[in-house]
């Protein structure tokens, strides 16, 4: 493991911070910087499975993984793109304004390698299937911790169909109310209500796609 992805491991900000950008400064190519602090999200993914980490610490490493990107992407742009496993379409649908779970998640599938366009919330069912559209993202993630969210994904589900893309399209819903009845009820693929465990499943539908 390198010092940085170590570091990140770590949830040391300040050190992070500090090798980025001194890699950054050596001309060091910014994909292999990217891939560290990937590395480094996996151990926190890994230490969070064993019960090591919690939440919170899934939190804090979003936002240093939020901050790298912020120096790192100027330069994967300048330079060789970064690998993108799958484009997804993401959000908290129409009737529920929850953010935090979605944004923790946003940030776990980038650093997993995802292109993720993340709408935001209360998102009505018409714009996902426009963002399906614009993007050909093969891959859509619902959020919802409110029950009448389920409706919302339902329709949005629904709406999916109607436009002809249900089966181009691998479908996702979470949150902390989401069982797998839900999921069934709702008509999607898959169902979770652990972030990490949606990225994972997130995985294996790019592998699919493949």
């Amino acid at each position: 493991m390198s010092q940085l992805a170590d570091a990140l491991a770590a949830l040391d900000e300040e050190e992070v911070a500090k090798l980025v950008r001194e890699k950054i400064d050596a001309g060091v190519d910014a994909m292999s910087i990217l891939n560290e602090c990937r590395s480094g999200m996996d151990i926190v993914g890994e230490r969070y499975k064993s019960g090591e980490y919690f939440l919170s610490e899934l939190v804090v490493s979003g936002e240093i993984f939020k901050e790298c990107m912020k120096v790192i992407e100027p330069h994967l742009k300048a330079g060789k793109q970064a690998d993108t496993l799958a484009k997804m379409v993401l959000g908290t649908v129409k009737g529920d304004i929850h953010n935090i779970g979605k944004d923790i998640v946003n940030v776990l599938l980038g650093a997993a390698g995802f292109e993720v366009y993340d709408l935001g919330v209360d998102v009505e069912p018409r714009i996902f299937v426009e963002k399906l559209i614009e993007t050909e993202a093969p891959i859509l993630g619902m959020s919802g911790l409110l029950t009448p969210a389920f409706e919302s994904m339902k329709e949005t589900v629904k709406a999916v169909e109607a436009a002809g893309l249900r089966d181009k399209v691998r479908i996702i819903v979470g949150g902390g109310v989401v069982t797998e009845l839900v999921g069934k009820y709702v008509g999607a693929d898959r169902f979770t209500s652990d972030g990490l465990k949606g990225v994972e499943i997130c995985k294996e539908f790019a592998k699919e796609l493949k």
